[in-house]
Parts: C-alpha cells; sequence; structure tokens
C-alpha cells in the first residue's frame, strides 16, 4: 500500500479577489491544500479555472462564530489574510464600512485563530499607504519611517498592522506584517489606476468608447511590483520571516502615473487618443511619492522582482481585451 503524502494546509481571505486569486494558484502550484473564505455573495469569476483544485467555505470576516468554526474545522498551518476594502476613493466615501472590512475583520480573524487554539503561521496584507506623508529625505521609505496615513484607508491598514503587532505580543500569534507596495497584473479591479487605463484603451480599440480615456492625477510616482511576484512574496514571508517583523515588498523603482499612461497608449491599437482629467477621480489628499527599500525582505528571503512592469501592463492591458 503506498503511503499518502499529506499536503500541508493553507487558508487565504480574500480567495476571490485579485491578490488571493493570484496567490491560489501560486500555492497549488506549491502542492499545498487551499481553503479560501468567501461569502455568499462573493464573486467567484476570478478562481473560477480553479474549480475543483479549491476548498471554498462560507464564513464573514463580520461574523466571528463563523470564523472560529472555519478555523477549527480546517485547522490551517498557514493562513495569508488579504481580505480588505482596498479601493482608496472608497475610502473617503464609505470610512465606516472601510474601517468594519479593514479593522473589525481583522480583529475577528486573530480572535477566532487565538480562541481556536491553532498555532499558524500568519501572512498580513499591510499596505505602503500607510506610510503617507513622507519627507523628501525620507526616500526610499524603510519599515523604521514613521506612519503618516493620508487617507481612510491607510488609517485603516496601519490599525490592522498595529494590532497584528499586538496579538503577536500578547497572544504570540506567528503574525508576519508585510507591507506591499502598489501591485498591479490581469485581473486587477477597473477602479484601480492601471486597470482603468487599459480597460479604457480595450473599449476604445473596440469602438465601446470614444477616443478619449478620462484620469485623476498623473503627478504621483509609485513603486509598482506585479501582482504575480507580490503574490510569491508573501508566500516567502511565510516560509522565512520571523513573526512580529514588518516588512516591506517593492520593486525599489517608481513611475509617474503619467509615464504609466503613456505606455500603455504606446501599446493600442488606436492612435491619437485624447487625455481628459476627471475631477471625479481626484483624491481630497494624495499621497505624491511612494518609493521603498525592500532591502530588509530581500536579505530574509532572497525574493526579487522577475516581471518587468511594461510585461505587467502589457499584461494587463491583453486581459481587458479579452473582456470587453
Amino acid at each position: 500500500m503506498k503511503c499518502s503524502i499529506m499536503k500541508k494546509v493553507a487558508l487565504i481571505t480574500g480567495i476571490t479577489g485579485f491578490a488571493g486569486s493570484h496567490l491560489a494558484e501560486l500555492l497549488l502550484k506549491e502542492g499545498y491544500e487551499v481553503h479560501g473564505i468567501v461569502r455568499w455573495r462573493s464573486r467567484s469569476e476570478n478562481v473560477s479555472h480553479l474549480n475543483g483544485s479549491l476548498h471554498l467555505v462560507e464564513a464573514d470576516l463580520q461574523d466571528l462564530r463563523s470564523l472560529q468554526d472555519t478555523m477549527m474545522s480546517i485547522r490551517p498551518e498557514f493562513v495569508f489574510h488579504l481580505a480588505a476594502q482596498s479601493y482608496v476613493p472608497a475610502s473617503w466615501t464609505s470610512p465606516s464600512a472601510t474601517f468594519e472590512t479593514n479593522v473589525i475583520g481583522s480583529c475577528n480573524l486573530f480572535e477566532s485563530i487565538r480562541t481556536a487554539q491553532i498555532d499558524p503561521v500568519i501572512q498580513i496584507a499591510c499596505s505602503s499607504e500607510e506610510y503617507g506623508l513622507v519627507h523628501p529625505g525620507e526616500v526610499p521609505i524603510k519599515e523604521t519611517n514613521p506612519l503618516r496615513p493620508l487617507s481612510p484607508y491607510a488609517v485603516s491598514k496601519a490599525a490592522m498592522d498595529y494590532m497584528g503587532y499586538q496579538y503577536f505580543k500578547s497572544y504570540d500569534l506567528k503574525i508576519i506584517r508585510t507591507r506591499g507596495f502598489n501591485h498591479e497584473g490581469p485581473r486587477r479591479g477597473e477602479v484601480f489606476v492601471t486597470s482603468t487605463f487599459a480597460k479604457q484603451i480595450a473599449m476604445i480599440e473596440k469602438g465601446l468608447q470614444e477616443p478619449k480615456i478620462y484620469t485623476g492625477d498623473l503627478s504621483a510616482s509609485r513603486d509598482f511590483t506585479d501582482v504575480r511576484d507580490m503574490v510569491r512574496g508573501y508566500y516567502l514571508a511565510a516560509l522565512k520571516c520571523t513573526p512580529g517583523e514588518v516588512y516591506n515588498i517593492c520593486s525599489q523603482k517608481a513611475w509617474v502615473i503619467k509615464d504609466v499612461l503613456k505606455h500603455l497608449l504606446s501599446l493600442s491599437k488606436i492612435k491619437g487618443i485624447k487625455i481628459v482629467p476627471d475631477p471625479k477621480r481626484m483624491r481630497p489628499s494624495d499621497v505624491p511619492l511612494l518609493l521603498g527599500d525592500g532591502r530588509k525582505f530581500a536579505r530574509v528571503s532572497g525574493w526579487k522582482p522577475r516581471i518587468k512592469f511594461t510585461q505587467t501592463l502589457e499584461d494587463t492591458l491583453n486581459y481587458w481585451r479579452d473582456r470587453v
């Protein structure tokens, strides 16, 4: 009789989302048994191609009892906490809902793990937005930089970040905090910057939109990483990093948003597309520059980006060409 090899069990919150779906693919390739928390109304198109490979369980970050039942039944060895209200402009219009999801939801997750008396490694996806107002002499941004968040979203992620530290110190939960800088790629929601540009270009190419592309502020600079590299970083963090510590995951290169748009337009089959500023896409306050120092994470994990951002942009545009 052949002995079956027990697979390691991983649980992903936000598995049907942008990064969660890519992480699920990676973990399956690495031989893990992958479980994901979904709500009954969750959209599943990002993981539909993985149907039959995943174990999806209905639970809600706002419902502590459902999370406790999930932890008791699955008993994961790794938990990747990616679920969030992650769209910064939405946090201005719905700050309380953002806090309920990102802060209360995270607290419920940590409590469910603590009360289930299990001991998984827990990677939590924090954000570079927490750094907020960064002074010129503080770039590239190290993990030790003060947090000066400039949006309700950023405040909520800072609260989750520190809550992770508190649960590590108070209850010995093996929580590893990763502050991911901007990550883009296929399956990115259409409201996010590279994806909204790519979708509009795809619609223009098919005659579904007049040859005008609507934009917000194009002057900000961001440190972009391909989502497939980012989730590989999450995975390596869970394997190699020290609980209680915080790690930047970033490319250490900045792109001005107007140059992102310029490159996407250079890939378009339609020339002469006009750029139209849209006041509705402007934020009450914005972070002018986010450029990370990722050396701490690279030293511990050996991680470095593999996919060039120009490839990320091309893949994102092709993703929308297939869908509009």
